[in-house]
This record gives structure tokens, sequence and C-alpha cells, in this order.
């Protein structure tokens, strides 16, 4: 089992930054992916950015070049900074792990974009 905690959702303005920090805990297997997913209010859960233990990272269109996804493998956590944030990127954050074939979601982190 892996547990996933989320921190550092909050209330920004537009244009302005937040950290997401993804800490996973329990039975950790070197080969994995990290993703962060968000789903907005009336709307389907997206994947925003997801990195490999390779440091292979993908992302969204909508977030490229304004949002960056790294790792620490030694402590098990990923991060998500978000720069030049934007009122529709308002919504519940959810890290996701994938290992051994199976998945494991963290109960997000609300980041809420509004002046």
């Amino acid at each position: 089992q892996v547990q996933l905690v989320e921190s550092g959702g909050g209330l920004v303005q537009p244009g302005g930054s937040l950290r997401l920090s993804c800490a996973a805990s329990g039975t950790i297997y070197a080969i994995y992916v990290m993703a962060w997913y968000r789903q907005a209010p009336g709307k389907e859960r997206e994947l925003v950015a997801r990195i490999s233990n390779t440091g292979y990272t993908n992302y969204a269109s909508s977030v490229k070049g304004r949002f960056t996804l790294s790792r620490d493998n030694v402590k098990n956590m990923v991060y998500l900074q978000m720069n030049s944030l934007k009122p529709e990127d308002t919504a519940v954050y959810y890290c996701k792990r994938e290992q051994e074939g199976m998945e494991y979601w963290g109960k997000g982190a609300l980041v809420t974009v509004s002046s």
C-alpha cells in the first residue's frame, strides 16, 4: 500500500504562484510514475503533468511553460511549481502514483485562483 498526501494548496491572485507537494509513504518501489491531475467544478478529472522514475516528464498543453514538475526520490516527494496562474487553473489537484500495476491517489488539494 502507498499513501499520498498533498499540501500547498490555497488562494492566489491571477498571475501568482503556488507550489504543491506530494509525499509518498508505505511500500515504495523504484520504478514508478507520479502525476498530478486536477478536477474543476463540473468538469472531468484531467492530467496536468507526470514524471517517471527516469525523470521523463510531460505536461498538458494548457499548463506547459507555466507549471514545472520535479521530484526527490530520496524523500519520495514530487512537487508542482505553478506560475502565472489563471482563474481557469482553479481546481482540486490530486497526486497519483503508479507502481507494480497499481494506482494510488491522494485526497487532493484545493487551488483557487481569484482576485
